[in-house]
């Protein structure tokens, strides 16, 4: 790829370079590129992502990041050729002020702009002629699309959640709202890395800064999108935590910990970094490091571990994380508070994965069953056998109930 091929696709960078014998920002890419030097482009020295409208708002604070999203989001919607778009306007400012995620935002409109599309198709006049049956139409054309059935549950719960606000404001009737329509979706376990394999992982030799970013994800537990907004006045390196005033997912502040190897990873990236930057990874100019390249500098870790196939991604290291605590015997409400759950049903499902008592019974008797096959050939217990031989367990009905003919 040649520099004026970069130019014209808008690329720029998202990590900072040092460019003193640069006269051009844009450094020249390998002639040969391999799998590695790509990666290592891409995560570490030579990083461009993409300039759209997302990666402009993530460059501003929080409360501007919010303004602007609404406002891109209504201009998007202002151009669509729709019935119902007033509404959904209304109900997006109604959520902008009730303090709502600019990613919820656009989440609604994405989820919201099918349905009424769907809505259109079937000759209906508007949102007010709307009827229960809509909705369950709605759900089915999405299944039958082939759409993940986490997707089909999230719209869902965007045209219910903007149906009880029309129904609130007085636009549709209370009979309208589908009450018992839900979707059940599969009780799927968490998916934690091997232990052998956070081994090769961790014996990867890699930069001071992507070592240093590894280690935080898999000893705090932390999501990717809160490691990357994590400023360094937020991290307390003597008691080894890190304060999160508000989560990346349902915006709800906790404390994390990080062991002693995370703290010598971080304190090596802290001596290296930048102190001028605020975010303790920072990308390009100090700007927030894009996801993308976070997950790019993870393949390339994956890579050298020669852990490629195995299909591990970020959000793994969170599993990997609450599974090992588990296993440590830690109480399932403490992770709880570490995770940041909402709910204590959701640290539950890691409970799965790490029953140890459950796994101890079972090769217990599995062992008792197998010593029984190879040395008694599997005989019956001898005293339930002696009960089954003199007690009626379940007598027929005509004795048991001789009152009846």
């Amino acid at each position: 790829m040649t520099r004026e091929e970069l130019s014209t696709k808008e690329l720029r960078f998202s990590t900072k370079i040092d460019i003193s014998d640069e006269v051009s920002p844009f450094p020249e890419p390998p002639q040969e590129l391999t799998l590695d030097t790509y990666l290592d482009s891409l995560s570490h020295e030579e990083s461009w992502e993409s300039i759209d409208e997302d990666k402009k708002i993530k460059a501003i604070s929080s409360a501007d990041r919010r303004r602007l999203a609404l406002e891109h989001i209504l201009n998007k919607l202002s151009i669509l050729e729709i019935d119902g778009k007033d509404y959904v306007e209304g109900y997006l400012r109604h959520q902008y002020r009730s303090n709502f995620q600019s990613s919820t935002l656009r989440n609604t409109y994405s989820n919201l702009v099918p349905f009424l599309r769907f809505i259109k198709g079937r000759g209906k006049a508007g949102i007010v002629d709307v009827e229960k049956g809509d909705l369950e139409a709605f759900i089915e054309h999405e299944q039958d699309r082939g759409l993940k059935l986490s997707t089909v549950k999230l719209r869902l719960a965007t045209v219910k959640a903007f149906l009880r606000y029309l129904i609130d404001e007085g636009v549709l009737r209370e009979d309208v709202f589908p009450w018992k329509l839900n979707i059940k979706m599969p009780e799927t376990l968490p998916r934690a890395m091997d232990p052998d394999d956070v081994e090769r992982l961790l014996e990867v030799k890699g930069s001071v800064r992507d070592r240093a970013m590894v280690l935080m994800l898999l000893r705090t537990g932390m999501r990717i999108g809160e490691l990357l907004n994590t400023r360094v006045s937020d991290v307390h390196m003597e008691e080894q935590k890190v304060l999160l005033y508000e989560g990346a997912k349902n915006q709800r502040g906790r404390v994390v910990y990080f062991s002693e190897d995370a703290r010598e990873a971080l304190q090596a990236w802290m001596n290296k970094r930048d102190r001028s930057m605020e975010l303790l990874f920072y990308g390009y100019k100090g700007n927030p490091l894009s996801y993308p390249a976070a997950r790019m500098m993870f393949v390339k870790y994956l890579d050298r571990a020669g852990l490629s196939h195995k299909g591990y991604t970020l959000h793994r290291l969170r599993h990997t994380y609450a599974t090992e605590l588990l296993n440590a015997r830690i109480p399932l409400e403490c992770l709880e508070k570490l995770m940041g759950h909402s709910r204590l049903e959701v640290t539950r499902r890691y409970a799965m994965l790490t029953d140890k008592t459950k796994e101890e019974e079972y090769f217990k008797a599995m062992a008792i069953i197998e010593r029984r096959e190879r040395d008694e050939h599997y005989e019956c217990d001898r005293e339930l056998q002696e009960i089954l031989e003199t007690t009626e367990l379940l007598p027929p009905y005509g004795e048991e109930l001789h009152e009846h003919p």
